[in-house]
């Protein structure tokens, strides 16, 4: 509770290290990988900018993930080539870092951080080792990140919440991954991992829709730093791929997943996008209801247009702080106040850690209704009741 409004965080972001993923390792992905140790790479800088001290802790690394806004040399705009320095972290935006071990091995820490902010409930984004060359070995990691997210979840599953991620590469056993942890109360959501290049509306993943479907599990799409519309296209600018990365992968997510006909096939299945922006989604409405006429190429006998599908009540959006309360505002009156949820996105960088729910309070010009809905109506909505 903050400042008298319960508060439910749809965007924010858990992560094991490799020591923390060891004891839920399968023995048939330790057999696949008995080399696993080469894979390691130290984690120097927590994902709020951290400096982290020796012994460190490791994360998983395969590659795979086609390049992006986060690798190589940076280039600054107006300069000619990239300079011959490693890229800084991202400035931290908040007052203090979260606490150590809360986004890894320690839920009580995370509760602890949460109770800080007079945060009711997170929705925790996975983030694990995909990309591996070998599906076996991404769908062993899948399987494995789905056993510590119980455990992790398990110390306060009405507040602790998050996504069963699913691969296209892997629809058989990613459909026995919905039918184990479907029912468990930390899952609310699934979260599909797509190889590069692999349309999201690819027929192979009716499946997966309607099995979601089925179990009343939300699809999200969060935006990553690699392998989105134009990644390779950047100058080597990290500026351009972070202003344009999310928001033009949660475009062409939108259009794919409306224009394909998904939503009439499973008319109970909701869709949601976090931490892509919001204020563009008036403008891609009315762009994807005329492009759908004048361009065509959706499926056809859509029975609604892409616009109404947005504002049907089974779509919605995360917040990014920076937007601001006149964009909250502005799509609230033209698509409807049941659409945009809360979202900090700790533990990063760009979260307010820990004023991020404070200062959406604080905010002129939003009325009690439209932040009650924002807070806690609209994701309860969206996940289901805690």
């Amino acid at each position: 509770m903050r400042n008298g409004y319960k508060v439910y965080d749809a965007d924010t972001h858990i992560m094991p290290s490799a020591e923390t993923l060891e004891q839920f390792l399968d023995p048939d992905l330790r057999e696949l990988l008995p080399d696993r140790e080469q894979n390691k790479v130290p984690i120097r800088i927590g994902l709020a900018g951290e400096e982290r001290t020796p012994p460190y802790r490791h994360m998983y690394r395969f590659g795979g993930g086609g390049g992006g806004w986060g690798s190589g040399k940076p280039r600054i705009l107006g300069e000619a080539a990239p300079r011959e320095v490693e890229r800084h972290f991202q400035q931290f935006m908040g007052t203090r870092f979260p606490t150590e071990g809360g986004v890894d091995y320690s839920a009580e820490t995370r509760l602890q951080d949460m109770d800080e902010e007079g945060i009711g409930v997170h929705m925790m984004v996975p983030s694990g080792a995909n990309g591996h060359k070998n599906p076996d070995v991404e769908m062993g990691f899948i399987r494995a990140n789905h056993r510590y997210l119980h455990d992790f979840c398990s110390v306060s599953p009405q507040r602790l919440k998050s996504l069963i991620v699913v691969s296209s590469r892997c629809i058989g056993e990613s459909l026995q991954e919905i039918r184990r942890w479907a029912r468990e109360p930390w899952a609310v959501g699934i979260q599909p991992y797509f190889p590069l290049d692999y349309p999201l509306d690819h027929p192979d993943m009716n499946p997966i829709w309607a099995a979601a479907a089925e179990e009343g599990l939300t699809i999200v799409h969060h935006s990553f730093a690699s392998g989105y519309p134009g990644y390779r296209d950047l100058w080597d600018n990290p500026f351009l791929g972070r202003t344009a990365s999310h928001p033009w992968a949660a475009m062409r997510a939108l259009a794919a997943f409306f224009g394909s006909g998904i939503m009439d096939r499973f008319p109970s299945l909701r869709y949601a996008i976090l931490e892509s922006g919001f204020g563009w989604l008036p403008f891609w409405a009315r762009r994807m209801d005329d492009q759908a006429v004048y361009m065509g190429t959706v499926a056809e006998g859509l029975k609604q247009k892409p616009s109404e599908y947005m504002t049907s009540g089974r779509f919605f959006a995360s917040i990014v702080l920076h937007e601001g309360p006149e964009m909250i505002k502005m799509v609230s009156e033209l698509l409807g106040d049941h659409l945009l949820m809360f979202g900090s996105d700790y533990p990063h960088a760009e979260s307010r850690f820990p004023e991020s729910a404070h200062k959406v309070i604080g905010w002129e010009g939003l009325d009690n209704p439209l932040l009650q809905k924002l807070l806690w109506d609209n994701p309860v909505r969206c996940f289901g009741k805690p």
